[in-house]
């Protein structure tokens, strides 16, 4: 298998940048040409083996944040958009997509903020119930959409929000079964009184009385973060915001669902600290339920906190993570991976995340292979909620987890699967409309950059033919 040359300019340039230095000084430490540094600054050569040693001997360098997975989003993200019938007559090579992706990253993401404010503007203005109905913000980016690409884009890891969970767990030593009175504790000394009632909702704060609701009906790993998430509106309020204010959201919602998503992000980090969580993960090999019985948190809770290990100089496995319900809509998702989850719509039917409903309680195991060769270990389970009573409707989920099949010998999950048997891999895409395969069997609808033919004397599974 050919080795994928390593194209970095803008990382380069960020980082010479950064260190105040000149192209000659640069060059110089990198014991490279000036010429030769201003081609690779260009993305005319590749990084040199000895360049990423340079790097990494001279300035401490993470050379792991000289990979592409950043440019290989914003290529898959690309070409989706490209997929939309607008674009017909267009069809970029996927070289020139790679070295718009490489060389002006900027300018990628503002196509892409173009073309989806475009869609969603079609989108209402096909219905026209939504059209009379829609206030004078009609043309408004999805807020919900503006919060998944923030996070998306910041490879689901925050550093100044992960490293005050970190300190906040430290200090008040939150393993074990006692971190549920230790975090009551700690609001108790600040005057807010905790309450775990079976008549409260998940979680309910009222700043006048100091008083904070849990409902008892949730589990315990549940309550805990809750605690945990209202710890960070109260403790870290300063920080949240400041967050919020680089981030620079277009609306005010945007900017709300964003500081939930923070406060969620720090008890996450609070619950599974940083250093103390990776190491554990390292030493069980990722085995979900120790994890979660050591940290005394969810199933979901931990598989998610994995794809967020993203710290530079301290990274662990590259997972990807999501979750879906049984009507297959995405309602979580994250990848430190090369694989990609379609932006709109659900994820391919040939993954094992969808069976996962059909065997609760039970981890599926599944080796994938994606349409551009890339092969990946994935993991599958159901995380169906009860609603805590009789009568309280059960929320059916389940989660899919999974990392590039280099990295599967670091999961004990893996350990009695054949990875070399190219037989075993299932061929997966990212969704219909994009994907290149012309004969599966599971396909819903024809791929939008291939023309198809229909013979009205013949039928197979599908009834055209792609082109």
């Amino acid at each position: 298998m050919a080795v994928q040359k390593l194209y970095a300019g803008v990382k380069l340039r960020e980082t010479r940048t950064r260190l105040g230095l000149t192209q000659k000084d640069f060059a110089a430490k990198l014991g490279v040409s000036l010429p030769y540094l201003n081609q690779m600054e260009n993305n005319r050569r590749p990084v040199s083996t000895g360049v990423v040693l340079a790097l990494a001997h001279e300035f401490g360098f993470d050379v792991t944040e000289l990979s592409s997975g950043d440019t290989e989003r914003i290529v898959t993200d690309m070409r989706e958009a490209l997929a939309d019938p607008m674009f017909a007559e267009i069809s970029p090579p996927l070289a020139d997509l790679r070295l718009t992706a490489s060389n002006a990253p900027a300018l990628a993401r503002a196509f892409l903020e173009l073309h989806r404010a475009y869609r969603q503007s079609h989108e209402r203005l096909a219905s026209l119930d939504d059209m009379l109905g829609r206030s004078a913000r009609s043309d408004a980016l999805s807020p919900w959409e503006e919060v998944r690409d923030f996070f998306h884009y910041c490879d689901n890891y925050i550093d100044a929000v992960d490293r005050a969970a970190e300190h906040f767990a430290g200090g008040l030593n939150l393993g074990g079964r006692q971190g549920i009175a230790r975090v009551a504790d700690h609001l108790n000394r600040r005057g807010i009184a905790t309450h775990i009632t079976d008549s409260a909702p998940l979680r309910r704060y009222d700043a006048e009385r100091k008083s904070l609701l849990i409902s008892a009906r949730s589990p315990v790993a549940t309550q805990m973060f809750q605690m945990l998430h209202q710890c960070a509106l109260i403790d870290h309020a300063d920080l949240m915001e400041a967050t919020l204010d680089l981030a620079r959201f277009q609306s005010a919602d945007a900017r709300a669902i964003c500081k939930i998503g923070l406060a969620n992000y720090f008890a996450g980090a609070a619950l599974l600290p940083y250093r103390q969580f990776l190491s554990a993960a390292v030493d069980t090999r990722h085995d979900l339920e120790v994890l979660a019985d050591r940290f005394g948190a969810s199933l979901e809770q931990v598989a998610h906190r994995l794809s967020t290990l993203q710290r530079p100089g301290a990274k662990g496995v590259p997972f990807f993570f999501v979750r879906v319900d049984q009507a297959g809509t995405i309602t979580k998702r994250h990848s430190a991976t090369r694989l990609q989850f379609a932006r709109f719509g659900g994820a391919c039917p040939l993954w094992n995340v969808h069976q996962a409903f059909e065997t609760p309680g039970r981890f599926l195991r599944q080796l994938a292979e994606t349409p551009d060769g890339v092969r990946y270990f994935c993991l599958a389970r159901d995380i169906s909620k009860s609603g805590g009573s009789f009568r309280a409707p059960m929320r059916r989920l389940a989660i899919g987890l999974g990392c590039e099949v280099a990295h599967a010998s670091a999961l004990v999950y893996a350990d009695d699967l054949d990875v070399s048997n190219a037989q075993a891999y299932q061929p997966i895409g990212i969704s219909c409309r994009i994907c290149e395969r012309a004969t599966c069997h599971q396909r819903s609808v024809p791929p939008l950059e291939r023309a198809i033919r229909v013979d009205h004397d013949q039928r197979d599974v599908l009834p055209y033919e792609i082109g």
